[in-house]
């Protein structure tokens, strides 16, 4: 495998972590709407209602999931079309698959 693109890992860092950082307080603004109470700090703390762990955790990890997702192939996106090429660290996806020869 050719040498890992430092740029591509800086951006792919940097819009993962700006997406994540905006999700986690759009998360809590809709949690608070949707049960007029914070979120829990806790799910482990029995003091808070299984329901609500249960769902608090769901729901984060599955937005947070999706969000890192998004910027992750966002980022690959506009390196290759900024470079021509997919970064290195992406490259060995394709020689597995002959299939993944498109860039959406």
């Amino acid at each position: 495998m050719a040498k890992k693109s430092v740029a591509y890992t800086v951006m792919s860092g940097v819009a993962t972590r700006a997406a994540t950082s905006v999700s986690k307080k759009a998360l809590h603004q809709t949690w608070r709407l949707g049960t007029g109470r914070k979120p829990p700090k806790d799910v482990a703390d029995p003091g808070i209602a299984a329901w609500e762990a249960i769902l608090w955790s769901a729901l984060s990890a599955g937005v947070l999931a999706l969000v890192k997702t998004l910027a992750q192939r966002g980022t690959a996106r506009y390196y290759a079309s900024s470079t021509g090429h997919l970064p290195a660290q992406l490259e060995h996806d394709r020689e597995d698959d002959p299939e993944m020869d498109r860039t959406t």
